[in-house]
């Protein structure tokens, strides 16, 4: 697998605007089970084909069960200069019913492991929402990932995706369905938390200390090109084409052994990028600019759409931009919705 990306990289390099790479992120599937000596094998081939810039971002997802010392400190020896720890609770029970292979106890010690081993850069992932998870529970978890002194934290409500074991679990009346009252409470919660100790709220599910917002996903939200490789890894060119990979790992490691890419790709609309621009731009702190769509040609759509919202007080207007007020950001997906093209 190693090999076939490091292949998929020269063979897709030219797809990438010139210049240095700005970031690199392994991510998807659990990249923290790859040795410091294979991830060496893939960001040595990315920068013999580009160099990296002096500030790059390296980023490793990882779970809290494969982060012994050990590990730490062999990746602290790599370029990887960021971790992103899939935490999703500090609580024994929340994690039962997430079927995560970490307990609380591993949990609670990895953070500061990893600090300990040279990672001061790391955002974790939580998740509230949970069934059974009280208020007052999902606030001892945010304060404990505060005091650990992580300078990013991403929060989603947990979602139920069909055909999983949750799924089937919840449909079959062994778990209770996730509350969706108690999900917008617990995000009030967790934007008070964060704020009160001083992260700004740069995105819906985004939060970070000053300075320490995450470049990498900052780009996608943006607009930026990226390149992805490996089984499922989507790409973007900046501008109008969108690209994804097989997703069955045999069938692209087959198909890049014989130099073949096992790429879709889709040529986006003037509709597609005016939706899109909505739909990432809108869940952020720089907004929707009214002369990004009227490049695009939809500013009467926009503006006819949007009023409504703005009476309401769901979304404010600053500077010709247009970002989600607090009330907004608990409704961002059905108001973006409203905002498309169909």
């Amino acid at each position: 697998m190693v090999d076939a990306i490091v292949s998929e990289l020269r063979l897709r390099n030219d797809e990438m605007p010139a210049g240095p790479w700005t970031s690199i992120y392994f991510g998807g599937g659990t990249p923290s089970l790859l040795s410091p000596k294979q991830v060496m094998q893939i960001l040595d081939a990315a920068t013999e084909l580009r160099p990296l810039v002096e500030e790059a971002e390296i980023t490793l997802e990882a779970n809290p069960d494969d982060l012994t010392e050990e590990v730490l400190s062999a990746f602290a020896k790599t370029p990887t200069n960021r971790l992103s720890i899939g935490i999703q609770s500090f609580h024994e029970s929340d994690l039962v019913y997430m079927n995560r292979a970490h307990d609380a106890a591993q949990a609670m010690a990895c953070i500061p492991a990893a600090q300990v081993a040279g990672f001061d850069n790391l955002t974790i992932d939580m998740i509230y929402g949970t069934p059974g998870m009280s208020d007052e529970a999902w606030r001892q978890n945010l304060q404990q990932a505060i005091s650990f002194g992580t300078p990013h934290i991403s929060s989603y409500a947990l979602t139920v995706e069909p055909k999983t074991a949750l799924a089937h679990q919840i449909k079959t009346g062994k778990s209770k369905p996730v509350d969706e009252t108690q999900s917008a409470r617990q995000m009030e919660i967790l934007i008070d938390t964060l704020e009160a100790a001083g992260y700004g709220h740069y995105e819906i599910s985004n939060f970070a200390k000053p300075g320490w917002r995450a470049k990498h996903n900052s780009n996608y939200w943006l607009g930026e090109a990226y390149l992805g490789v490996g089984p499922s890894a989507h790409s973007f060119d900046g501008s109008r084409t969108r690209s994804w990979n097989v997703a069955n790992n045999a069938l692209y490691v087959k198909a890049i052994t014989l130099g073949d890419l096992p790429i879709d790709r889709e040529l986006l609309s003037e509709q597609d990028r005016y939706n899109e621009l909505v739909l990432t731009r809108l869940r952020t702190t720089w907004g929707v600019k009214l002369t990004e769509v009227e490049e695009l040609g939809f500013e009467g759509h926009f503006l006819k759409e949007v009023n409504p919202f703005l009476a309401q007080g769901l979304v404010e207007l600053n500077d010709n931009t247009y970002r989600l007020t607090r009330a907004g950001k608990l409704l961002a997906d059905g108001l973006s919705g409203e905002l498309f093209v169909v």
